[in-house]
């Protein structure tokens, strides 16, 4: 079986689009942008098979489609908690997790969070959720559909976020503030099933790798808006 029956086993290469992240995807379900569409239509040129964009509004959503076997390909962070079941590259960009706080907060770091009685809004399911969840240990997290709704509606102490959005956040409510020290690199990889064949996990790999070195990614990034969104380092040391 080759890359391309393997890959879009249906005929049809299915990616997991998440619109709920604005830094990898924007527009609409009917019309997504950004830089994970284009990624999965260069694949899809590459295998020269047809595209479905399938979007969703957080990452569990897309997650579950992909390990479901609704779709092929998703983008995702690594994360422990998915790579038992998602093959994935190495991330093609890297973004940062932080808090926002009421102004009056004590909190000016991310240690400070770590508390107890500090309770920490999050999206259910996504990467800083289940990195949380690793490493908090005083801290309580609350989970819902939408972190920041949460933080309003329950007066918590902080909610995490993605920078860019989160800047945009308290830019409009000048009642919070960011703590501008990250808590966690998200590295945005792409990633399939594990039934796939190591050679369809290393085409993608490499389509990865270069991605990132023609400047596709960087150039995909800038037509989004996105030129402040830090492109993932080579996987490994470039050899001659």
């Amino acid at each position: 079986m080759g890359i391309a029956e393997d890959l879009a086993r249906t005929g049809v290469l299915r990616v997991s689009i998440n619109l709920g992240n604005p830094v990898l995807a924007q527009g609409t379900p009917a019309a997504p942008t950004g830089v994970t569409v284009d990624i999965a239509r260069e694949v899809g040129a590459r295998l020269g098979v047809p595209v479905e964009l399938v979007c969703f509004d957080a990452a569990h959503r897309s997650f579950e489609a992909l390990v479901s076997g609704t779709t092929d390909l998703c983008f995702l962070a690594i994360e422990p908690a998915r790579a038992e079941s998602v093959a994935f590259t190495a991330p093609y960009v890297e973004i940062e997790g932080v808090y926002v706080v009421p102004d009056a907060s004590p909190i000016t770091g991310p240690a400070d969070v770590d508390r107890p009685g500090v309770r920490v809004a999050v999206n259910g399911g996504s990467a800083y959720d289940l990195f949380l969840t690793r490493t908090l240990r005083e801290a309580t997290l609350v989970r819902g559909e939408d972190g920041i709704e949460s933080f309003r509606e329950q007066g918590l102490e902080a909610v995490a976020g993605i920078r860019q959005p989160m800047t945009a956040f308290v830019a409009e409510n000048p009642d919070l503030r960011l703590v501008e020290e990250r808590f966690m690199a998200i590295r945005q990889a792409v990633g399939t099933t594990r039934d796939r064949s190591p050679a369809t996990v290393g085409f993608l790999g490499e389509l990865v790798e270069e991605l990132k070195k023609t400047g596709f990614v960087a150039d995909s990034l800038r037509r989004a808006g996105q030129a402040d969104v830090t492109v993932a380092p080579p996987a490994t040391p470039q050899t001659h």
